[in-house]
This record gives structure tokens, sequence and C-alpha cells, in this order.
């Protein structure tokens, strides 16, 4: 089992930036594809990004393409989100998960953190 432990966001001004981190229990992280999803008020959760177990792959979402970079560390058992030229619309709880299913929908996880708040002003 995986637990996992969202820290890094908070509130910015549009055309910030920010990295969040989610840190990984277990020695099973490297195993387990990494994705980040966020949900606003009233929406479902959406898809942002994803890397793939040995980081040889990476996913982005059309709207954060060229501002966000997902990365990982597979010593540390953390993988980040750099989001840079973040825009009001960007404003959601954003969710770490681990997986080894189908990397682009929340269907291809099994485990999910508690969420970390980005919110951004315009």
């Amino acid at each position: 089992q995986v637990q996992l432990g969202e820290s890094g966001g908070g509130l910015v001004q549009a055309g910030g930036s920010l990295r969040l981190s989610c840190a990984a229990s277990g020695r099973t992280f490297k195993t387990y594809n990494m994705g980040w999803f966020r949900q606003a008020p009233g929406k479902e959760r959406e898809f942002v990004a994803a890397v793939s177990k040995s980081a040889g792959s990476t996913y982005y979402a059309d709207s954060v393409k060229g501002r966000f970079t997902i990365s990982r560390d597979n010593a540390k058992n953390t993988v980040y989100l750099q989001i840079n030229s973040l825009k009001p619309e960007d404003t959601a709880v954003y969710y770490c998960a681990a997986g080894r299913g189908y990397m682009l929908r929340h269907e291809g996880y099994d485990y999910w953190g508690q969420g970390t708040q980005v919110t951004v002003s315009s």
C-alpha cells in the first residue's frame, strides 16, 4: 500500500509560480506511475499530468502544456509539479495519485493523497 501527502499549495497572483510536492510512503514508489489531478468547485476531477514509473514518459493535459512540469525523484519517493504562469482558472484542489493502470484517467490510479489547495487571484 502507498500513502501520499501533497504540499506546496497556496494563494498566488496570476502569472506566479508554485511547486507542488507529493511524498510517498513505502519501498514500492518506483513501481508506480504517478499522476496529478485537480478539482475545481462544482467541477469533476480532471487529469493534469503524469509521469511513468521510470520517469521515461510524461503526459500533460492540453490546458497546462508549456506551463506545468511533472517530475519525480525515486530516491526521495517524491513527485513534483512545477506550475508556472498561473491563471485564475488553475484554481483547484490538486491531488497526486499512484497507480499501474492507464495514466491519463483517474481509473488508472489506486492511491490518492488528500489534496492541496491552489488559489490564483487575478
